[in-house]
């Protein structure tokens, strides 16, 4: 991921420099790297690497689409919000750290090991879906995805997570839940640095929710004075 940002920018600046097929280029080769991931899913590997590969494969679709996007629709710099509005890793050589920045968000790669997991298919509502959830992490906020059941709303919280390199974990929220309950999840979380994602947060009765609303506010403002 941070070959692909490093060679889409390579592209732009060949771009400017008057070598107008410099994108096109990069598609074409973007399309044979994804060939050969191919042929050696088509050969014999072990579980791990089936797995690793599978995930590449995954992302570098996605990565593929991203640039033929671009040369569809004549795109030429990289301050264009498309470009923009992509999850693009960096290694910062003066910091040695690895960093993702999407729009005007910019976020530290927390290196937590997460096994060798799948990836999700990345469709144009992921997209949006980060871009809102990146925006309110970077105003020290949080998000809340609505829509029908099975949709993938925790799925697509659980791999923004995951491509930021942070533990994401799931609770399921239920009518039994006091402001105590959810107050040491709140502690582990603020202690462990991790995110939380809450489940069903509508069934937590009134009462208690207010209570919460308290609990957020002060860990944000705590971010915040951070």
């Amino acid at each position: 991921q941070i070959w692909w940002t490093t060679e889409v920018n390579i592209a732009f600046s060949r771009l400017e420099e008057g070598y107008e097929n410099a994108l096109k280029e990069y598609y074409k080769k973007q399309v044979n790297q994804l060939t050969a991931l191919i042929n050696m899913l088509l050969g014999d590997l072990t579980k791990g690497n089936r797995q690793k590969i599978m995930t590449i494969c995954t992302i570098d679709v996605h990565a593929r689409d991203v640039v033929n996007k671009m040369v569809n629709q004549k795109i030429d710099n990289a301050q264009a919000f498309l470009a923009l509005s992509q999850l693009r890793h960096r290694f910062d050589e003066a910091q040695k750290h690895c960093f993702a920045n999407i729009c005007d968000a910019q976020f530290k790669y927390s290196y937590e090991y997460l096994g060798n997991t799948a990836r999700l298919v990345i469709t144009p509502l992921t997209d949006r879906c980060y871009i809102t959830l990146t925006q309110s992490l970077h105003l020290t906020m949080s998000g809340a995805p609505a829509g029908p059941a099975g949709t993938g709303k925790t799925e697509t919280t659980k791999d923004l997570g995951r491509a930021l390199g942070i533990m994401v974990y799931v609770f399921n929220c239920s009518e039994q839940m006091d402001y105590k309950s959810i107050g040491n999840i709140y502690k582990g979380l603020s202690q462990t640095g991790a995110w939380g994602c809450f489940d069903e947060f509508n069934r937590i009765s009134v009462e208690v929710l207010s209570v919460v609303a308290v609990q957020v506010k002060t860990i944000q403002d705590a971010i915040r004075d951070k």
